[in-house]
């Protein structure tokens, strides 16, 4: 039996919640709505959807002393990831609260994520992290990494592949000073076009060449319409999903999880980048929460992915 890949992902795993408001806002005002909490980050949405897909995995991240600690603990160990991470008792669980409108637009989000910056970048020079590195055969991580700690993870990966997710435009710019040491980024349009320094109104095209400029070898860029480009040392292309739409963080996150786990397993990019789509319409039918997918959904839902497009 083949052993399969194995993943060390770095980054965040935390309390996701989400607030939409009932009818129109008013702002300054009590407004209706709901709130939905589940866990989620970049990393672990990703790490998890790797898993579904064959990978081991196991995840590095901290959190705090209290009950989302444990809430957090939980799905770790549901979602089949080996657990690496450190706690502190003294601190909170990190946390991403966003409020959106009746038609979903964001109104305000809040990250209390203070203590990534206060911690990862000295978990990685544990000895116990050194050993997972060097006993994966890829990383995986996201820009709540501090730039030290981003650093640190590239230079202990020693030439391995080391696969990143953009998070939002003003933390993308945590990876830029080490693009080139990078196998593949996965960002959304805006998160690009920070990365790439070019206009926001910058043709794909253009933000392409402008990443590549940046040093960066490889990339997957989730666009607004629901069109997915992907450059490598081959090339450029796209791929237009069937039913078309915004893809939401998550289901991004799920989107690069997906294909790092095709890419690892033997897949050209532009193979791999139909599965992640795949897993990404899984997700997005799931309002982007943790994918439940079996393989005949997940295979009924490759085959509406259509082939890959060379960019003109």
């Amino acid at each position: 039996m083949m052993k399969s890949p194995t993943i060390l992902a770095v980054g965040g795993a935390y309390i996701d919640r989400r607030g939409q408001v009932s009818g129109t806002f008013v702002p300054a005002a009590s407004n209706p709505g709901t709130m939905r909490e589940a866990v989620g980050g970049a990393v672990f949405n990703a790490l998890r959807s790797a898993v579904r897909r064959g990978v081991s995995g196991s995840l590095l991240s901290v959190r705090g002393g209290d009950v989302l600690a444990d809430t957090v603990s939980r799905a770790i160990h549901a979602a089949g990831i080996a657990d690496l991470s450190a706690v502190f008792l003294d601190r909170a669980t990190p946390s991403n609260t966003m409020l959106v409108d009746g038609d979903g637009a964001l109104i305000v989000g809040l990250a209390d994520m203070a203590l990534y910056d206060l911690a990862l970048a000295k978990q990685i020079r544990r000895a116990k992290v050194r050993e997972a590195i060097s006993a994966a055969d890829a990383i995986l991580c996201d820009a709540n990494l501090p730039s030290a700690a981003l650093e640190r993870l590239v230079a202990l990966a020693a030439g391995k592949p080391v696969f990143a997710l953009a998070v939002s435009p003003a933390k993308a710019a945590r990876l830029a000073p080490m693009l080139g040491s990078l196998a593949l980024v996965f960002m959304n349009r805006r998160e690009a076009i920070a990365l790439a320094d070019v206009g926001i109104g910058a043709a794909e095209q253009d933000i392409i060449d402008g990443l590549r400029r940046a040093d960066l070898k490889g990339g997957v860029v989730t666009a607004d319409d629901g069109r997915v480009l992907g450059f490598d040392e081959v090339g450029a292309f796209s791929i237009l999903p069937p039913a078309p739409g915004k893809v939401s963080d998550s289901a991004g996150d799920a989107l690069g999880g997906a294909t790092v786990a095709a890419l690892l397993n033997g897949l050209t990019l532009r193979a791999a980048l139909r599965e992640g789509v795949a897993v990404a319409m899984l997700a997005s039918e799931g309002m982007g929460r943790a994918p439940a997918f079996t393989a005949a959904s997940f295979a009924e839902a490759l085959t509406l992915v259509p082939e890959a497009q060379d960019l003109a």
